[in-house]
């Protein structure tokens, strides 16, 4: 049994509108997987869908065996998953520190523990943690964005398109710390652009194409397959 198993999922913003078309994913312990495909795919809306934010009109989507499809993003949350958006994901005007706060307003009691294993983890945040949020680097907020999520103890964090805007280096520092918190044992699904780098990082992948599951397998096999390769990955 996996960590996170989806099957068969549909979902739409109406009943004419499907985006999701039976996509089927699993998350096995200390995996990161990547989902890849072109614009439109539906990528984004599986992970709303996985934390909540969306509810499926059919499909299952389980944590640990327990199903979590229509549960509400607060409950899902405290089940262990955390999700960080791609756009809007910190409060700009807040401190580094005030934002971390945030993240752990479910357990207040324990975040003062957990804001310290943070600063720890990341000494660039420690090192603002006065400084508005606003003020830090592309990466940087990035960066304090997962910090959050992480603030809720997650088995499963969700990132959507983590990479997005930011410089090539910008973006290197990101995955690495990617890869080191999965070695602390948080699970990852990921959807990202950059199928290079996700597929570099990734235990398995998913690639997805007009909101069905197109291929899936070893994120190394999938890097080599020469058609992935032209159609994804530009050569």
């Amino acid at each position: 049994m996996g960590l996170l198993t989806v099957e068969d999922l549909v979902v739409g913003y109406s009943a004419a509108d499907e985006i999701l078309k039976g996509v089927a994913l699993t998350v096995e312990p200390g995996e990161i997987v990547s989902i890849i495909g072109p614009n439109g795919a539906g990528k984004s809306t599986l992970l709303k869908a996985i934390a909540g934010l969306l509810k499926p009109s059919r499909g299952a989507i389980c944590l640990k065996g327990e199903a979590i499809h229509g549960r509400a993003p607060q409950e899902v949350s405290r089940l262990g998953v955390a999700f960080v958006p791609q756009e809007q994901n910190i409060f700009p005007t807040m401190s580094v520190r005030e934002n971390l706060e945030m993240g752990g307003y479910i357990d207040a009691a324990g975040s003062k523990r957990r804001i310290e294993t943070i600063f720890a983890r990341f000494p660039i945040l420690a090192e603002k943690r006065r400084h508005a949020a606003r003020t830090l680097s592309g990466g940087q907020r990035q960066i304090l964005a997962m910090a959050m999520a992480l603030m809720v103890e997650p088995t499963l964090l969700l990132l959507d398109e983590p990479s997005a805007g930011l410089s090539p280096l910008a973006a290197e520092a990101l995955f690495q710390s990617v890869i080191a918190i999965n070695k602390e044992g948080v699970s990852i699904a990921m959807v990202e652009q950059n199928a290079n780098e996700a597929l570099a990082v990734a235990t398995r992948a998913y690639i997805l194409v007009d909101g069905r599951n197109s291929r899936s397998g070893p994120a190394a096999t999938l890097a080599a397959d020469p058609d992935i390769r032209r159609v994804f990955l530009g050569g």
